[in-house]
């Protein structure tokens, strides 16, 4: 039974809960289908066999993408980067849906993947949108502004993808899609959370301006498997 704080985490605590029913499994190990995010999830105490089990879930040459810690990762592993990120709860929100905005369907998926390929907000996959909520606004039928739901750990509703054309930056489009989505997730019973660069200090000081609140630092970890069949 899985008894941490839900956001300590967050990737694990969605596979063994609300997102179960995508969980792919190695023993310790857990992922998602790669078509619809790259995280995978391990203990916090993951020890030379989680790694092994990840190593098999995963193949030879894969890439992880982990919120462990690279000093636990087998020195065999090759550290491809690590991301330094804040975690912010919206505890002081002011959620409001926004006339404007559409529900994005499966249908729009080639327009929200050409839209992160210009904005870079983070991993968006082909079947990232079954993972819920998605909204977005157009402008001359367009697609210029997206938000919505990633992982989702018990109780809780991760804000991701939040992303604006270059365009018509300026216009607070990212703040009430943000807001907008935060609404859909309380109406569901869920609380909402999400995680920005901790380099950010812009976008930091906006989700902080909307009501969310820093909870702890988080640091993400890319690393390849080795070659060999374990690490």
């Amino acid at each position: 039974m899985y008894r941490q704080h839900p956001l300590d985490n967050p990737a694990r605590a969605s596979l063994l809960g609300p997102h179960a029913h995508l969980a792919e499994r190695c023993g310790q190990a857990l992922r998602y289908p790669a078509d619809i995010s790259p995280f995978t999830a391990l203990p916090d105490d993951a020890d030379e066999a989680a790694w092994a089990d990840l190593a098999t879930l995963l193949g030879p040459g894969s890439v992880a993408v982990t919120a462990v810690a690279p000093a636990i990762a087998p020195a065999s592993w090759t550290v491809l980067m690590t991301i330094d990120a804040v975690q912010m709860v919206g505890d002081h929100l002011a959620p409001a849906a926004d006339g404007e905005a559409i529900v994005l369907r499966p249908a729009d998926v080639p327009e929200m993947l050409d839209l992160v390929a210009r904005t870079r907000p983070g991993p968006f996959r082909p079947r990232t949108i079954e993972l819920g909520g998605y909204l977005g606004i157009r402008r001359d039928g367009e697609l210029v502004a997206m938000a919505g739901c990633r992982l989702r750990p018990a109780g809780w509703t991760e804000i991701s993808a939040v992303c604006t054309d270059p365009a018509v930056r300026g216009q607070g489009l990212a703040s009430r899609l943000t807001l907008a989505v935060a609404a859909a997730i309380e109406n569901q019973g869920d609380q909402p959370f999400l995680h920005v660069s901790a380099d950010n200090v812009g976008a930091i000081r906006l989700y902080q301006s909307l009501g969310f609140r820093q909870r702890r630092a988080a640091t993400f970890l890319v690393a390849r498997v080795p070659a060999g069949p374990r690490p």
